[in-house]
């Protein structure tokens, strides 16, 4: 999060986990959002943290607790959430 920008207009809060937020260094990503789609929130989560770019690209997006695919619309103070895959055996 950057507390800096806290005054600069809406703000997108997305949750992000597991290796994720291993690679962010935290658990939520604020994001300057007006609006826009799920590609466009995967290219600012990509712009503002590149360490996460890779992951992003094969994470599933969750809008209001629903999986979105990359054109579906995400409000501003939407509830978002990235889901990285997971492995296990």
């Amino acid at each position: 999060m950057h507390d800096e920008d806290a005054n600069a207009g809406p703000r997108l809060r997305i949750a992000v986990f597991a290796g994720m937020a291993e690679l962010a260094g935290c658990r939520q990503i604020d994001l300057p959002w007006r609006g826009g789609t799920v590609a466009e929130l995967r290219r600012g989560l990509a712009d503002a943290h590149p360490a996460v770019a890779s992951l992003l690209a094969r994470s599933a997006v969750a809008v209001g607790g629903r999986y979105a695919g990359d054109d579906d619309p995400v409000a501003a103070g939407a509830d978002v959430a990235v889901i990285p895959p997971v492995s296990g055996g």
